[in-house]
C-alpha cells in the first residue's frame, strides 16, 4: 500500500483535555498524536488528518471528546458562528444569557429539538455547533434569530417547523 503521509501541525489551548484521550483518540481516528507544549503534531493518511484536525479544533473550541466524536460520521458537521456578526449590541453577556437560558434550558432545548451539541464560548464570544450537515443551516438561523432578539418559543417553533418539514420530505434535497 502506497499512502502519502502528511503532517499537520498545530497550536491548541485544551492540551489537557486531548492529552487525556490520546490512546483513544488515535485508535478511533487512525493517526498518530504528538503533544509538545501547546503544539500538536497530526501524522496519517491525508483524510484521516483532516479528519483529526477538525475533531481536535472542536475538543480545544470546548466540546468534550466523546461529543467531538461524532465527527467521525460523514453526516456530521462542526460550525463556529461568531456572535457579532449577528448583532451590533454591545452587552454580548446578556445576549449568551440569552442563548444558555434559564438553567441551560434554551441551550438544552435546542440541542434537543435541532439533535445537535452547542457550546458558548465566553471568552471568544462566539457559538460551536457540531450536528448534522443537512440541519446545519436550520440550526443556524435559529441562533442567530436568538441573537438577534427573536423570543424563544418562536426559535423553538421555527426548529420544529423545520423537522416537521423534513418528515414530510425524507428524499428531498432542499432544491424545490
Amino acid at each position: 500500500k502506497n499512502y502519502f503521509l502528511f503532517r499537520t501541525k498545530c497550536s491548541f489551548e485544551r492540551i489537557n483535555e486531548i492529552g487525556k484521550n490520546k490512546r483513544e483518540l488515535e485508535k478511533k481516528l487512525g493517526v498518530s498524536i504528538k503533544i509538545e507544549g501547546k503544539k500538536i503534531t497530526i501524522d496519517g493518511e491525508p483524510i484521516a488528518e483532516f479528519t483529526a484536525l477538525q475533531i481536535l479544533n472542536a475538543i480545544n473550541f470546548g466540546f468534550s471528546s466523546k461529543k467531538a466524536l461524532f465527527l467521525l460520521d460523514t453526516e456530521m458537521q462542526f460550525k463556529i458562528l461568531n456572535i457579532k456578526n449577528f448583532t451590533r449590541r454591545k452587552n454580548l453577556r446578556e445576549i449568551k444569557s440569552r442563548l444558555i437560558g434559564t438553567e441551560g434550558k434554551t441551550k438544552k432545548t435546542i440541542e434537543e429539538v435541532a439533535d445537535c451539541n452547542i457550546v458558548i464560548n465566553e471568552k471568544d464570544n462566539e457559538v460551536g455547533i457540531i450536528g448534522l450537515a443537512d440541519s446545519m443551516g436550520d440550526v443556524t438561523t435559529a441562533i442567530a434569530n436568538l441573537i438577534r432578539g427573536s423570543k424563544q418559543a418562536n426559535v423553538y417553533r421555527y426548529l420544529e417547523n423545520m423537522n416537521r418539514e423534513k418528515r414530510k420530505y425524507p428524499d428531498d434535497l432542499g432544491l424545490k
